[in-house]
């Protein structure tokens, strides 16, 4: 019975023992699948052909600026997941990312594990995850030191700044549909250089998003530039392009977008307050795209 007894004492230590390794995981925003020669043309239409065949449907694309090609995808399980979450809908979608640097393509994409904890999803992405290994490969997760997912869950830059639970308000409307519309048309309308990329809707639950890019025409207007801004904070050698496109989320009759203080800091969670290629030196952007997405969806 002493045998029988340690064994099953031995059984539970080594189960718990697993779980505080996987609760001490770290995670990292970015996973770099791939890099090599090749063209970004050869190199997108492959990567949308591998999403396609391991079950991703492909719902935008765009080029922010030259030599960079952003392709948005979604599945099942994700809209499920975000279905099942509170404002779920900022993580029904996964972002992968072709960028040229030197005489190579590196193909990247958004971490699901990471972004489910860092919206406080229902579930796991697990799954996801393994299918964007199997369409784009992994080299290694990139994009920050890391943190466990605890902390990811709670995450906000400093004292003082936005959680995943404080996002902006930009408008709302007598309904749904009619928040939807005013979406729609504003981007289509391409107000203050902002502009539709894709559109998710999310089963069984009134909630819409929606991946705008931003282009700003003037000086004044560069703090809520996508060029802009990924020249000041992107600057390691393995891209972060995958940090783009922006989101707005229909959420019943109220139009929300993650306050930016928060939204790049996710994903740039280790980028310093002070000197070079900090957030000092993109200051005004959270207030600039908020206003300017503000001004995209009102009326």
């Amino acid at each position: 019975m002493n045998i029988i007894k340690n064994l099953f004492l031995a059984a539970m230590l080594l189960f718990s023992a697993g779980h505080v390794l996987a609760d001490d995981e770290i995670l990292k925003p970015f996973v770099l699948g791939s890099k090599g020669p090749g063209t970004l043309e050869q190199k997108t239409e492959a990567a949308k052909a591998a999403l396609a065949a391991n079950g991703f449907t492909v719902v935008g694309a765009y080029p922010p600026y030259p030599d960079a090609e952003v392709i948005v995808v979604t599945n099942d399980e994700l809209k499920k997941n975000a279905a099942d979450s509170e404002h779920g809908g900022f993580g029904a979608i996964q972002r992968v990312s072709l960028t040229k640097v030197k005489d190579e393509i590196q193909v990247s994409y958004t971490n699901p594990i990471y972004m489910a904890d860092v919206y406080r999803m229902k579930g796991d992405l697990k799954g996801v995850r393994a299918k964007l290994e199997a369409a784009l490969g992994k080299v290694e997760d990139f994009g920050a030191q890391g943190m466990t997912a605890s902390k990811a869950r709670k995450y906000h830059y400093m004292i003082g700044m936005e959680y995943f639970t404080d996002p902006s308000l930009l408008a709302s409307y007598g309904s749904h549909d009619e928040a939807v519309s005013a979406v729609e048309k504003g981007l289509e309308a391409g107000k203050n250089g902002v502009g539709k990329v894709y559109r998710v809707d999310v089963p069984g639950n009134q909630e819409v998003l929606f991946g705008v890019r931003m282009k700003g025409a003037t000086e004044a207007q560069k703090y809520m530039d996508d060029k802009f801004i990924m020249s000041e904070i992107d600057f390691r050698d393995i891209k972060s392009t995958a940090h783009l496109p922006y989101e707005v989320l229909v959420s019943g009759k109220d139009i929300y977008a993650l306050y930016a203080r928060f939204r790049i800091a996710i994903d740039f969670p280790d980028l310093s307050m002070m000197g070079n290629n900090s957030f000092m030196n993109i200051m005004s952007t959270p207030e600039a795209i908020r206003k300017t997405l503000q001004q995209a969806v009102s009326p």
